[in-house]
């Protein structure tokens, strides 16, 4: 005699669901407590998961889990609003053994992800609202923009090199570096015996200038936001840390968010990166490189943002030219790094205390 499923069948019992995420499949796998119950290929789709486990399970409690990529967070948010409570991980932090590495497979992946829910393995990663989420898009398209910027600006160094034209030593490095008007009207009026290296000169000006007007629009709009009631109070206290400007302070407080939710300067240096890699065996202990896994981008504009404090602030020079005596300079400068953002760090928690955002 088959027992039939009511509304309360599974009422307090727990099920956790790990999902590979695709961008045209899920590959679904669901344990109850004490065993599994199956896994499924579907549509990558919230509405379709939470129907079927209400449907199959009704009553129970339903815990879901898919790693950070490609579909971002929008598939975890709607998850939540139908009550699957749902974290996202870091790929990293996935247990996996030297099989599971060997015969890597989307049913192998999401049984991980259920198994290592179900046994409390996981610390989930932060999920921003929207607001924040899109305004960090912003700040994260100008990194990206100036990166371009550049990468324009080597290929042309590169092609002159290339073509055996030396540039005029009458032009600095920062004349070069940054376009002057007087560099780009050089470029112009080059004189180029090959007509499509002429051309190819061009294309790259043309795409060099255009590539500054949209810099420059694009400066403007993350100004704006900075003045927005979000950002302003931090906004304005960043600026009086050393060495910090317009946008790594847009970029520290998008990438962080709530500042509020690191108990320690430490673990804000874990989150952006700012460590070392680090093995102990015994008695020795050994002392890395910076670890690769953290927010590169902030990473990158706190070390900048260093240099330049250490040329303006004499407390910060002091302590950098104290570090360098007894290691290499570009260690010197993460440590310089970890006290500016141990500033920002506490004059922003400050200000949370206060109730002023």
């Amino acid at each position: 005699m088959r027992t039939e499923i009511t509304k309360d069948s599974f009422n307090g019992q727990s099920f956790y669901i790990g999902i590979d995420t695709h961008k045209k499949s899920w590959q679904v796998t669901i344990m109850g407590e004490q065993y599994e119950h199956k896994t499924m290929s579907q549509n990558p789709d919230p509405e379709l998961l939470a129907a079927y486990l209400k449907r199959n399970f009704p009553g129970g409690n339903y815990h879901t889990v898919y790693e950070a990529g490609f579909s971002g967070f929008g598939s975890c948010r709607k998850l939540n609003e139908l009550g699957l409570n749902c974290i996202v991980i870091h790929p990293a932090d996935v247990p996996t053994s030297q099989k599971e590495k060997l015969q890597k497979t989307d049913k192998a992946d999401s049984r991980k992800l259920a198994r290592s829910l179900r046994s409390n393995e996981f610390n989930a990663i932060h999920i921003p609202d929207p607001e924040l989420e899109a305004d960090r898009a912003l700040v994260r398209q100008r990194f990206r923009l100036v990166k371009d910027v550049a990468r324009t600006k080597n290929r042309v160094k590169s092609l002159l090199f290339q073509f055996g034209i030396p540039i005029p030593d009458r032009f600095t490095s920062a004349q070069t570096r940054h376009w002057s008007k007087v560099y780009i009207n050089w470029l112009k009026e080059l004189a180029i015996d090959q007509q499509s290296l002429r051309q190819v000169i061009d294309n790259y000006i043309t795409i060099g200038e255009s590539q500054r007007k949209e810099l420059l629009l694009l400066n403007k709009q993350v100004r704006n936001l900075s003045l927005t009631g979000a950002y302003k109070s931090n906004y304005l206290l960043l600026l009086s840390v050393p060495g910090i400007g317009l946008m790594t302070a847009m970029t520290i407080l998008v990438q962080i968010g709530d500042i509020g939710r690191f108990e320690r300067i430490d673990d804000l240096c874990n989150y952006i990166g700012l460590v070392p890699k680090m093995y102990g065996s015994g008695e020795k202990m050994q002392a890395g490189k910076m670890i690769k896994r953290g927010r590169k981008e902030l990473k990158i504009m706190l070390i900048e943002a260093s240099w330049e404090a250490i040329r303006k602030d004499p407390a910060l020079m002091l302590k950098f030219n104290e570090l360098s005596k007894r290691m290499h300079k570009n260690k010197a400068i993460v440590r310089i790094a970890r006290s500016i953002l141990s500033q920002s760090f506490f004059r922003c928690e400050t200000l949370c205390e206060l109730g002023v955002t």
